[in-house]
């Protein structure tokens, strides 16, 4: 957090390596194109070989969820809806160009194990449900050219006033709009929101999609700059994988606690 000389406070994000100018620039490609309630005005950018910064208004009056209730919840559906009706700026990647790395079943098909290990279900369940869920996953529909977030989860969006603002668009896509509240609704159920088929009546198999990515990865040891990512990514599968089961129609996950 800055102060700024007209006595106004900011939020200055600054890279620390290229990986993360190279967000910076994502984002600012989408700040400085498009214009709305959704989005946290823009302050200031400078992008040189010595130092990448964003800054942008500051937000620490609004509501950061949780706890959710119903009504931000809708915010959230509203300000998503808007997002996709958006013109994208140009120069951001296709969804579909991402689906190798978010198709994670491919990965616990060639290496079970690391999965396996967590215990969030039996070996003998996924035998039987991984070609279904593989075949889901590649098969679902990513193609389009609506704007998304692809990142929408609590830490990533506020409610100030009567609207929802998301922040953080290092990883904004073009492509199928569903994504978005498919990826977004199993942190919200972790969080006390709705059961995730209540937001996504029918998620076209992207339900598998999004479980198959925490699945190749809640079994490896947690990258040194975020412990917690793996615990994070299990509550999430938790949801993910029993709703991708009920669309498929297989079998509950075995495992106290689960569907």
């Amino acid at each position: 957090m800055v102060e700024l000389d007209d006595g106004r406070r900011a939020f200055a994000k600054v890279a620390l390596d290229e990986l993360a100018a190279g967000w910076l620039r994502n984002e600012a490609r989408v700040y400085s194109v498009l214009d709305a309630p959704f989005l946290p005005s823009l302050l200031g950018w400078h992008d040189s070989e010595e130092t990448t910064v964003l800054v942008l208004e500051d937000l620490g009056d609004a509501h950061w969820p949780p706890p959710w209730s119903p009504h931000q919840v809708s915010l959230v559906v509203e300000a998503l809806e808007a997002v996709h009706a958006m013109t994208p700026p140009a120069g951001l990647p296709a969804l579909e160009s991402l689906r190798d790395d978010l198709d994670g079943w491919p990965v616990v098909a060639a290496r079970p194990e690391p999965f396996l290990s967590t215990g969030i279900c039996s070996r003998e369940w996924l035998a039987e449900a991984l070609p279904r869920l593989t075949q889901a996953s590649a098969d679902c529909d990513l193609g389009g050219d609506a704007l998304l977030h692809m990142d929408v989860r609590s830490d990533n969006l506020c409610i100030r006033g009567d609207r929802a603002v998301l922040v953080d668009w290092n990883h904004a896509c073009v492509g199928n709009p569903l994504l978005d509240s498919v990826a977004w609704a199993p942190s919200l159920r972790t969080e006390g929101g709705p059961e995730p088929w209540a937001l996504v009546a029918d998620s076209n198999g992207q339900a598998a999609l999004i479980a198959g990515y925490f699945a190749a990865r809640v079994g490896l040891p947690a990258p040194p700059t975020a412990p917690a990512v793996r615990e994070v990514q299990r509550r999430q599968l938790e949801v993910a994988l029993p709703w991708a089961a009920r669309e498929l129609g297989l079998r509950d996950v075995d495992g106290q606690g689960r569907a």
